[in-house]
């Protein structure tokens, strides 16, 4: 890995204008490597494509609100590739919300502390609920349906069938969650259908060492099965390998900054 990175978003001071973002949140890349990106104290969905030098607002940017054509502190996104919308987990407005474009928004949810999104390759619909500690699944298009908790929904706690403060969350190709387990300090994996599961990074209390984890914010699950786990008060990447004790360090871990090769919370 190299240690310096490179700013392909952002990187021009906290700001409202286009080559601006203001405290970024979710991200999602497409197929052509053009970056969708959730800025949240911004109030909206910004996409740069690959090499621009500023972004777009796609969704949102009409200030802070509750109307349809509004976002209040969105988390996450992500791109339906099939319709070309983008739905975005509206945290703020305790909703999640399709937008098809500036003039056309569906509802999907609504009251939930809604912080993740993902989709697997069947179509579900993945969001984590923060404040009921748990993750729900929908079939895409079916949203009359209350869904069913796949992860945690047992209450706030750090049992192997708990979660506390869930953030964002990554699905594999056998349909297994990888939820980042923000207040207990690791990420689980809870396999499709399992009512219990599986520490994969972290776990060891909250701390700087290799095998613990700092209040974990993204996750995201390669082919080969490894964790790769913004650890956000840390600010670093760690790379955990399934049933392995500790992590490795990929990014940062030199302190807080905004040198190219730190990284801040």
């Amino acid at each position: 890995w190299i240690p310096n990175g490179i700013a392909v978003a952002g990187g021009n001071g906290q700001g409202q204008k286009l080559n601006q973002l203001y405290n970024p949140n979710g991200i999602f890349l497409d197929k052509n490597k053009n970056i969708f990106i959730a800025d949240c104290f911004n109030h909206r969905i910004v996409e740069w494509k690959y090499n621009a030098k500023e972004g777009q607002i796609i969704a949102g940017g009409n200030k802070q609100g509750i109307r349809m054509n509004q976002l209040t502190y969105p988390t996450d996104v992500i791109f339906d590739q099939q319709d070309h919308s983008i739905i975005i987990a509206d945290q703020g407005n305790r909703r999640v919300i399709q937008w098809l474009n500036h003039n056309q928004q569906i509802l999907i949810h609504s009251n939930i502390s809604c912080l993740g999104l993902a989709m697997d390759k069947y179509g579900f619909l993945y969001v984590s609920d923060h404040i009921k500690n748990e993750v729900r699944r929908w079939k895409m298009g079916e949203y009359k349906s209350e869904g069913i908790v796949v992860a945690g929904g047992n209450g706030e706690g750090n049992k192997l069938n708990q979660l506390h403060g869930p953030g964002f969350i990554s699905i594999d190709n056998d349909q297994s969650i990888y939820v980042s387990d923000c207040g207990n300090h690791r990420v689980m994996k809870w396999r499709k259908d399992q009512n219990e599961g599986t520490i994969v990074a972290g776990g060891n209390g909250r701390g700087a060492n290799l095998n613990q984890l700092s209040s974990p914010k993204g996750v995201i699950i390669d082919n080969l099965g490894q964790n790769y786990v913004a650890d956000m008060w840390n600010n670093r990447v760690m790379r955990w390998c399934e049933e392995k004790e500790e992590g490795e360090l990929i990014v940062g871990g030199n302190g807080e900054g905004n040198k190219l090769n730190q990284l801040h919370g």
